[in-house]
């Protein structure tokens, strides 16, 4: 299974989610090898740029913790190059087309996000774009 966290999903893990909640969990099995994670560099880029430019996530998310998930990332996610075609826009929010845009390009199985504008497009042929909830009812079920 192929799977893209948005970047919302990353940041919420980073903030310290509950012990049982689904985010944690979405992100940890990704980390222990029971989905692949796919992770575009600018997703990556857009993460660190939420995360070291607003102060509310400054006082909360530490270098250390964003260098962390980094080295994690590298070792346990397919890393995805920039794309170089021009991306077409489709979303509300523009700067949401790339992760359609590598989700379907990269054959996710499922693109996991908090965001309204996304979760409303689901689902978009074969991919699925779930809630961290829903994707994680999904892989109990797949592993079944």
């Amino acid at each position: 299974m192929r799977v893209l966290l948005d970047a919302n999903i990353y940041i919420s893990y980073l903030l310290g989610p509950e012990p049982d909640s689904a985010i944690l969990e979405a992100v940890e099995s990704g980390i222990r090898g029971e989905y692949t994670i796919l992770l575009p560099l600018a997703l990556w880029e857009e993460l660190v740029d939420v995360v070291t430019g607003k102060p509310y996530f400054q006082q909360r998310i530490t270098p250390q913790q964003l260098r962390r998930l980094k080295e994690i990332l590298e070792v346990f996610a397919e890393v995805l190059p920039e794309m170089e075609e021009a991306i077409p826009r489709v979303v509300r929010d523009p700067k949401d087309d790339y992760l359609l845009a590598h989700a379907l390009l990269d054959a996710a199985d499922y693109l996991v996000t908090g965001d309204a504008d996304l979760l409303a497009l689901d689902p978009v042929g074969a991919l699925r774009i779930v809630s961290p909830r829903d994707f994680v009812r999904a892989l109990r079920e797949a592993s079944r």
